[in-house]
């Protein structure tokens, strides 16, 4: 656990920076966002500034959870390799956990469109398809991984049947029903526990050739707690902003929802993913892998889940063409592409890597040429 004699605080965690960026980000939107609204100051170039500001807090305030999180299992014992599958899995989901659970509670309980659901879709695709073709493709360009057959034989497939157990739900009604819902969410949980079960035989596994992480726990166990609530706070609040700026950005610029969460929310809220994925793969080859594994099997389980258990989230008729016949089964290719690099002598080369980052930019050149009438759902 570290030297106890060098541990910080609740009052070195106020003065730090991280904090302190935090605070003053949630003051900035609040108090800029408040002042727009009231003073009836609606533009773009606003809307964009607010979009960012709202996209760093988001970030800034997962990455506190995380570390507070992460602290917490530390000084709870729990192998690394078990942490980097749940906790930070669950961390760096967060901002995906938070922006579609913010968008079916506003269609719920404040009547908000429901393009909504477009959007929080959209995003959840968005995300995992940005993970693992732009961000593992990044990662692997700039350091080739050898692959832990765990990685594809287990979480691997895990990740694919995740992905297409939604789709199927999507496909077969109006909408993914509260039930189905709690399905994902009861299979995700189901994850978790063979995880937890088994968090030692897996320990032995991944440390059998290769050294973990550096642990540290630098900070008091109440200050871990107070990152995770105080990061838990400032996600929530900064998702549901995010969700309203880029919602009425949509209707400014005539932009459909869809469009809106793949690229948009899909790469903001996937920020937490490249860093972690990209300064892991610099201490122990694999782990990047898996941490992007992780997290795209908390995304469509959990964060949709959850999501559909608040209200049910369906597809709109301007929606459904975009999403069901670009943005998933791009997802679903780029997801099996990943996958099968991944199983080639278990090794991920440079150009596999550059390969998939092209992968992802010909996808944003099919939603530029869908956006211009030049392709037609």
């Amino acid at each position: 656990m570290g030297d106890e004699a060098g541990v910080m605080g609740i009052p070195q965690l106020v003065l730090s920076n991280t904090l302190l960026i935090n605070g003053a980000l949630f003051l900035g939107l609040l108090v800029i966002h408040s002042g727009i609204e009231e003073a009836h100051l609606d533009s773009v170039p606003v809307s964009i500034a607010l979009l960012v500001m709202a996209m760093a807090l988001l970030i800034k305030s997962a990455d506190f959870f995380i570390e507070g999180a992460k602290g917490l299992a530390y000084r709870a014992g729990l192998p690394e390799v078990v942490i980097g599958l749940t906790i930070v899995s669950i961390g760096t989901s967060l901002p995906e956990i938070l922006v579609t659970t913010t968008s079916a509670a506003d269609i719920r309980f404040r009547g908000a469109d429901a393009q909504l659901a477009d959007f929080a879709l959209g995003g959840i695709f968005g995300s995992i398809l940005v993970q693992i073709t732009f961000i593992l493709g990044f990662v692997v360009t700039f350091r080739g991984v050898k692959i832990r057959p765990s990685w594809v034989k287990r979480d691997g497939l895990i990740m694919l049947a995740s992905i297409l157990l939604l789709t199927f739900f999507l496909i077969t009604g109006d909408q993914l029903s509260s039930m189905e819902g709690l399905v994902l969410v009861i299979l995700y949980c189901a994850y978790i526990y063979w995880l937890l079960s088994n968090r030692e035989e897996i320990l032995r596994e991944e440390t059998s050739n290769e050294s973990e992480i550096e642990r540290t726990s630098n900070w008091t166990t109440a200050s871990y707690i107070l990152m995770v609530t105080l990061g838990l706070l400032l996600a929530l609040f900064a998702a549901h902003h995010l969700v309203e700026i880029a919602s009425d950005m949509a209707y400014d610029l005539a932009i459909p929802h869809a469009v809106v969460g793949t690229t948009v929310s899909g790469l903001g809220t996937s920020l937490p993913e490249l860093t972690i994925a990209f300064m892991a793969a610099k201490r122990s080859e694999g782990v990047a892998i898996g941490a992007l594994i992780g997290s795209n099997i908390t995304d469509p389980l959990l964060s949709v889940g959850l999501a559909a258990m608040i209200n049910p989230l369906g597809l709109t008729s301007g929606g459904y063409p975009l999403t069901m016949y670009l943005i998933i089964p791009a997802t679903i290719v780029g997801t099996i592409v990943a996958l099968g690099m991944m199983r080639s002598q278990y090794e991920f080369k440079r150009w596999e890597g550059i390969a998939l980052v092209a992968f992802y930019l010909i996808f944003l050149g099919l939603l530029v040429a869908q956006r211009q009438g030049i392709l037609v759902l």
